[in-house]
């Protein structure tokens, strides 16, 4: 008998282990199910879909851009002339239309890059002036200079550093010549009076 009540308090233990271990497996999938709803399936189809949206944007930023770039070349250069069956005048006249055209563009273009220099030029006094008055001093740019032409410019200074008193003329007059006994004598002013303590 006692045997038969351990067997059935063993048994009784494990149907409970079980149980509780069911409960907590289901608690686990409720809690992932909860949890997870951005399972990795759904990542992934949700980055598919953001891509596909991505190159169908960026196409039709580049078809926007095409036309407007094709309305652009439209309203300066104009429609497309039919040359087909044309003289030789109205040829002129066409070619003349077009070099006058261009002619206005390309002033156009002119004036706007003088005016975005002008504009340019005043920025840059206009931050100079403002770090002055900061008390700041900015650097200016340093330009690359390739090390070729340094190599050159050295080459060419020591061929210029030449002893200049070897090509100066000789003077054969004596008069700008110091005498030996002139050397020797010294005036009295050079000796601070030393001379006349001694006397």
């Amino acid at each position: 008998m006692a045997d038969e009540e351990a067997r059935k308090k063993q048994e009784e233990r494990e149907r409970k282990k079980a149980e509780v271990r069911k409960r907590l497996e289901e608690a686990a999938k409720s809690k992932k199910a909860k949890k997870g709803f951005m399972t990795p399936e759904r990542k992934k189809k949700l980055r598919k879909l953001l891509r596909a949206k991505a190159a169908e944007e960026l196409k039709k930023e580049q078809e926007r851009k095409a036309e407007e770039r094709r309305k652009v070349i439209n309203e300066r250069c104009g429609p497309p002339k039919n040359l087909e069956g044309v003289n030789e005048a109205e040829l002129q006249a066409i070619c003349k239309e077009y070099h006058d055209r261009i002619y206005k563009l390309e002033s156009e273009k002119y004036d706007s890059e003088y005016e975005v220099k002008k504009k340019e030029y005043q920025i840059s006094e206009l931050t100079i002036a403002v770090n002055d008055l900061r008390g700041k001093f900015v650097k200016p740019p340093l330009k690359k200079v390739s090390k070729f032409d340094t190599n050159k410019l050295m080459a060419f200074t020591k061929k210029l550093a030449v002893d200049f008193r070897a090509n100066l003329k000789q003077s054969t007059a004596k008069k700008f010549t110091v005498d030996d006994d002139a050397k020797e004598a010294k005036p009295e002013w050079a000796l601070g009076g030393k001379e006349g303590k001694k006397e």
